[in-house]
């Protein structure tokens, strides 16, 4: 590897180009990193990180709300949007440190400029500079979709919803991923007037069938308002500055600000990518194998950018196979089986493991087990709103298949409930399982 300037050259700093930079350097490689906009990525820069301080902060709404009937006398509350974004940013701005100072302990260098594949084995940094590596790892993420219809320039996408001025009084967000549903939450607690808008008449595609329901149903009661089979046709400034969304089969629809949560691309543009001869799967993303290998020997991906599974944790769990396989000596994949995932949407989603309809096509008799409860604060706050826990065994061996949630805290749960999915356990298992009284984990080993 002599030869070379470098034994790993990776192309992007995010979680899993961080990750990978790092391991590969711990084991000995000499690693550089080049980085154009923030070392940090997607979710730490724009996305789950400070997203999860916005729910935080939106949570308080019903909280203090919730707290006079426990006795507190809550006056003169008000909220500063300001003030939250601000302290966000701040914080993004100390783990944008800290993630640059990892590297920097671990003796990668940093370009903090663009770079471009251009030839074998050869990289050229945006101030002209070439540098040569033994492998590249391309790990440059994705970014939101925005539609091509008349006006759309006039919309933002989750980046710039970190830096608004102002919660806009009427927000029209489209969409109904995890994306849309966590924004429509937090903007309505935040006080404005969501209307989340969506080409189908479902929310959250892949989650199981009766938490979706739950969380639309519980969605309209807060107030946040749906158009389901509308595309958007034009966006157009109104005279006062406001906007007006043109829809396929709803009347249009006045708002202050227009969200666009239609799913991400991969970053690919300006990488080479044709230079090197690097192939691309039917959706535009980077194809690799179990590898992360692409169809060129000396050259990876990993993250959202190959279009596998678009989650941070997954980005860090490729990084770390890669540079385990390519510099630590332990050839090691990474299994996409059993991944739990969450939606901080209000109340939020957990899910791991199949759904109840993929569990019955694929087994073709399954047992259903679930709790549709009202959480006890909800009770003391006079409260309504319930929560639906379901666990779906296998017919014969009631062996978990898969555990869906919704409620108050559902992510924290479900990650210790994952473990369980992914060891193999069988309902027989959660019922042998003491409880833990009073709490709403409680009800997954009191499922009948």
């Amino acid at each position: 590897m002599a030869d070379y300037d470098y034994d790993l050259f990776t192309i992007g700093a995010g979680s899993g180009g961080v990750r990978a930079s790092r391991v590969a350097a711990a084991y000995g490689a000499r690693v550089a990193v080049a980085e154009e906009y923030r070392v940090g990525g997607t979710c730490v820069i724009r996305g789950c990180v400070p997203k999860k301080m916005l729910v935080y902060g939106a949570h308080f709404a019903e909280d203090l709300e919730d707290a006079k009937h426990f006795g507190w006398d809550i006056q003169h509350c008000k909220f500063d949007w300001v003030k939250l974004r601000d302290n966000v940013l701040n914080d993004v701005d100390r783990l944008n440190g800290l993630y640059t100072q990892t590297l920097e302990n671990n003796k990668v260098e940093i370009f903090q400029e663009r770079a471009t594949i251009t030839g074998p084995h050869e990289i050229t940094l945006a101030s002209g500079e070439k540098k040569t590596a033994k492998y590249i790892l391309i790990a440059t993420g994705a970014r939101p979709h925005v539609p091509e219809c008349p006006g759309h320039e006039l919309g933002i996408t989750s980046n710039e919803a970190f830096h608004l001025d102002a919660i806009p009084k009427r927000i029209v967000i489209a969409g109904a991923g995890y994306i849309a549903n966590e924004f429509a939450g937090i903007f309505h607690q935040f006080g404005a007037q969501v209307t989340l808008m969506n080409r189908s008449d479902q929310l959250l595609r892949g989650y199981d069938e009766s938490v979706r329901d739950r969380l639309l149903q519980i969605s309209m009661t807060k107030g946040i308002q749906f158009r389901f089979h509308a595309n958007f046709q034009k966006i157009e400034k109104n005279e006062d500055g406001s906007l007006k969304v043109f829809m396929s089969g709803h009347d249009p629809i006045d708002a202050d600000c227009v969200m666009f949560a239609t799913g991400r691309v991969p970053n690919i543009e300006g990488l080479g990518l044709d230079t090197a001869g690097v192939e691309l799967n039917d959706t535009g993303a980077i194809a690799v194998d179990e590898n992360s290998r692409t169809n060129i020997d000396h050259i990876y991906a990993v993250g959202d950018v190959t279009g596998r599974v678009q989650l941070t944790p997954v980005a860090i769990r490729e990084g770390q196979a890669f540079a385990d396989s390519v510099f630590g000596g332990k050839p090691t994949t990474v299994d996409y089986s059993c991944i739990p995932s969450a939606v901080f949407s209000h109340p939020p989603i957990a899910a791991v493991g199949l759904t109840e309809a993929e569990a019955t096509q694929k087994y073709g008799s399954v047992k259903v087990y679930q709790s549709d409860f009202r959480p006890m604060k909800n009770v003391v706050a006079h409260r309504s709103e319930r929560s639906l826990y379901k666990m779906v065994c296998e017919a014969t061996t009631e062996r978990v298949l898969g555990i869906h949630m919704i409620g108050p805290d559902a992510p924290e749960i479900m990650q210790a409930a994952a473990v369980c999915v992914r060891a193999g356990l069988t309902k027989a298992d959660f019922d042998a399982t003491v409880a833990i009284h009073p709490t709403m984990s409680e009800e997954l080993v009191l499922l009948k």
